[in-house]
């Protein structure tokens, strides 16, 4: 007999590995690295506190180098941008007087955001430090030669500058390196969940795939927030809640996976990681911001579990819940579909099963009805051996 698989590969099997392997490869890395190579401010919201002319210079002066990189909201205090900031409505905000400049930040909210505020307000004061100040229109009745005289011998003023880091990140986590870095394996961990459960038994019921789900998520969660906040300090804030946000965001993958997997089959794995871990997670800013990516690359972030997900752990951890609930009704939403498709899928699957059961049923009942069926085996013709002699046979034998 041939031994098929001493012979040479398939042509099927050197395509996948010659053609389809690499590119999904390189689309997996252009995932994650095209949008970290086109990082720059979108419309991000920033505030300006104040309506002095130093104020309105500095807007301009942005508006006119960074033309949409901001979407500047004017606060008359700076109480009142603080409290803008904490609610999460800005990521900072510019406090421009003539002989000073201030930043507020919230490094909790994005420390690259933060870097870029800070950068942005050194620029802010070196170019008011250049602009003429009140004292150098010369007085009436002096010569011009003299007026550029006293202004060469008069020091230029300097202008002040420093940064007011309103929603610090944890003491332990001052780069937020930790928070930033617990975003993937928290996905593939969902992932897994997820084809662990579907693939743990055709029988299981419905309601007990979803417990199992419920407390897989419920458990896992707990057990990153331990490590990210009893060993890494991490996640100082709103133990509670917090807990509550990493469990949702793995639910909210998990469902989605169990979901496909249950509709597709195996495929569904696949489907659930392409989603999720390459088009998910790179697009979610966790490590940036959303309005630091490319408008629609931010924009579908925050529509997947992942994006959705980092900005509820940053708002439950740092800010006291302050914008969360737009992030809590998309993972929501993916959580119900995704446990629909579960419920969907077997009843499907039950229903298949029964119709099967049915048709084999009739078949048997089919073949009891036949004379061959009906519980004993069949008569066989007699062979020439067992036939009796006939009586004739036997005189004659005689």
């Amino acid at each position: 007999m041939k031994n098929l698989s001493a012979g040479p590969p398939s042509w099927r099997r050197t395509v996948i590995v010659t053609v389809a392997l690499p590119l999904v490869i390189s689309l997996a890395v252009m995932a994650y690295a095209w949008p970290a190579s086109r990082i720059a401010p979108r419309d991000l919201p920033v505030g300006v506190v104040g309506a002095s002319t130093a104020g309105q210079k500095a807007v301009e002066g942005l508006e006119h180098s960074k033309p949409g990189g901001f979407d500047f909201h004017l606060y008359p205090t700076r109480a009142s941008a603080r409290s803008a900031i904490k609610n999460r409505e800005i990521y900072g905000a510019f406090v421009v007087t003539a002989d000073n400049v201030t930043v507020l930040e919230a490094t909790a909210a994005s420390t690259s955001v933060a870097q870029l505020l800070t950068a942005t307000g050194q620029q802010l004061a070196a170019h008011a430090a250049k602009l003429p100040t009140k004292d150098a229109t010369p007085p009436a009745g002096t010569s011009h030669r003299t007026a550029v005289g006293k202004s060469l011998a008069k020091p230029v003023p300097k202008v002040g500058f420093q940064t007011v880091d309103v929603v610090p990140t944890a003491a332990d986590d001052p780069r937020g390196v930790v928070f930033n870095s617990a975003l993937l394996p928290l996905t593939i961990c969902s992932i897994l969940i997820a084809a662990l459960i579907a693939t743990s038994g055709a029988q299981m019921s419905v309601w007990r795939r979803l417990i199992d789900l419920l407390a897989a998520c419920a458990a896992t969660s707990l057990a990153a927030y331990l490590v990210a906040e009893g060993l890494l300090g991490a996640l100082p804030h709103e133990h509670v809640a917090t807990w509550g946000a990493l469990s949702l965001t793995m639910l909210a993958i998990s469902a989605t996976s169990v979901g496909l997997i249950t509709l597709i089959g195996p495929a569904g794995i696949g489907l659930s990681a392409a989603l999720m871990v390459f088009v998910g997670n790179p697009f979610s800013g966790i490590t940036s911001a959303p309005e630091l990516l490319p408008k629609f690359v931010g924009d579908i972030g925050q529509w997947l579990p992942p994006g959705a997900g980092a900005n509820l752990l940053r708002s439950t951890a740092y800010f006291g819940g302050a914008g969360s609930g737009g992030h809590i009704a998309v993972l929501v939403l993916w959580s119900t579909l995704g446990l629909a498709a579960v419920a969907l899928g077997h009843r499907d699957s039950a229903v298949a099963n029964k119709r099967l059961s049915e048709e084999l049923a009739a078949a048997d009942d089919g073949s009891a009805d036949s004379p061959a069926g009906n519980g004993t085996p069949a008569a066989l013709p007699p062979s020439p051996a067992n036939r009796p002699h006939s009586h004739a046979r036997h005189t004659a034998h005689e």
